[in-house]
């Protein structure tokens, strides 16, 4: 039986309910509602007009309903009179397919058919910021070499105590945090899970770090790349499949690094789209100056460029960092939490399918030696490219359904089109005397 979030309520002193869904460019929509109020809308869902958020819908389209997930229920913990639910999106009594929570929860059902199910934890780094957004907010924050520096850490200890605080009172498991490669820049980490549960965690993260940061005076920002000359905001996705009975599907302890034949197919799979997975883990035009950037000034960008996998190495997409699981360093700060988790599961489960070779992992720095990934794909160059791939992508318009996948196009392209039309200075200094 599922929760009744009215006796939940009053069990907890819960005032008000934020109703909250994510939309294809994961901006998160709400509506505050009284506890009073909760127990029908538990029923029928929050009513929204969806041509007013990121979907491909117009003004024409009937109410879109967000039907709260009791599951997903967390009580914010700087404001605990206040509940927030992840919903699930309702037009005429069916599923919206195009949600991003929806994808994500057909290709956990689509796992579960074939008997696995994906466990993932991710590291979303965050620099925090003058509210204006000009400058990191640590003027002292000068290091060539800040990552794991403990006098920027301890300079903002109450803005992270606080976060990770809240994290542990939420049972989320916080286990560590740091300062990051660059100045200003943070990562604060929690145990892993069910992906649709690292996914609203993912999502309510977000909203947290960047609550708290306000109510210090400071800004939080995921943005992949506010700085071009420091290191970049990645989302690194940690994942392992399981079968039904709790058994680690992609272990093999006689694999030198650990991992079984299904899990190469796996990673295959991955490698195979991940020219098309951009549009999904580096979804904006910023995007594409974090995973083509020059070098930064700590001496790396900590980005990948190419899609490549290694052992324990860093300088590639994908790492294997300890046995029965896989790093998948492309994703970034800007990364939708639903389309991530549902880009690598979905792209995985293809390669298990199709038995996808990954070829033989590179022993090489990517960074120094990357000349030497002869025959390696180079990621796309910027969001244009990215859209692209993913519109001609056979496998991902399967996994996905073609209808959802030209949604999220459409409106990818009108997005670039947008940025097309801003004339830059650069433009002017460069062609004013042509």
């Amino acid at each position: 039986m599922a929760t009744d979030l009215g006796k939940v309520a009053k069990d907890r002193g819960i005032r008000y309910f934020l109703i909250s869904f994510t939309d294809l460019f994961g901006v998160q929509r709400s509506k505050l509602v009284p506890a009073s109020a909760i127990a029908g809308m538990q029923k029928t869902g929050a009513g929204f007009a969806g041509f007013a958020t990121h979907l491909d819908m117009t003004p024409a389209y009937p109410d879109l309903f967000a039907v709260p997930d009791p599951d997903s229920l967390i009580q914010l913990p700087w404001k605990p009179e206040v509940a927030w639910v992840a919903s699930d999106l309702v037009m005429d009594g069916a599923p919206v397919e195009q949600a991003p929570r929806v994808v994500l929860k057909n290709a956990v059902k689509a796992a579960a058919d074939a008997g696995y199910r994906m466990k993932s934890g991710v590291e979303a780094e965050f620099f925090l910021i003058t509210p204006d957004g000009e400058a990191i907010s640590d003027p002292a924050d000068l290091q060539a070499k800040p990552c794991y520096d403990q006098s920027a850490l301890m300079r903002r200890y109450e803005v992270v105590t606080t976060i990770c605080d809240a994290m542990e009172s939420l049972g989320w498991g916080p286990y560590q945090n740091d300062h990051e490669d660059a100045n200003g820049q943070f990562e604060m980490n929690w145990d892993y899970g069910d992906c649709l549960e690292t996914a609203d965690r993912h999502t309510f993260f977000k909203i947290m770090t960047k609550a708290i940061a306000e109510n210090h005076g400071l800004r939080a920002t995921f943005m992949p790349k506010p700085f071009l000359h420091l290191t970049g905001n990645g989302c690194h996705c940690h994942a392992s499949l399981w079968d039904k009975t709790g058994k680690k599907c992609l272990f093999d302890g006689d694999d030198e690094h650990g991992m079984s034949p299904l899990a190469y197919n796996f990673l295959g799979g991955v490698l195979h789209s991940a020219e098309a997975l951009c549009a999904l883990f580096n979804p904006t035009v910023n995007s594409y100056k974090r995973i083509n950037a020059p070098r930064t000034t700590s001496g790396a960008t900590w980005a990948p460029n190419t899609v490549t996998y290694g052992g324990n190495n860093r300088t590639h997409m994908v790492r294997i960092p300890d046995a029965g699981r896989f790093e998948f360093r492309l994703m970034d700060g800007a990364a939708n939490p639903y389309l991530l988790q549902a880009g690598v599961l979905a792209a995985g489960l293809e390669g298990i399918t199709n038995q996808r070779d990954p070829g033989k992992r590179l022993d090489i720095d990517m960074y120094a030696e990357g000349h030497k990934a002869r025959g390696a794909k180079k990621l796309p160059l910027n969001m244009l490219d990215a859209v692209r791939k993913l519109d001609r992508s056979r496998e991902l318009n399967e996994a996905f359904g073609r209808e959802n996948v030209q949604s999220y196009v459409k409106l990818k392209m009108i997005e670039w089109n947008n940025f097309c039309q801003h004339l830059t200075q650069w433009e002017r200094d460069q062609t004013l005397d042509c």
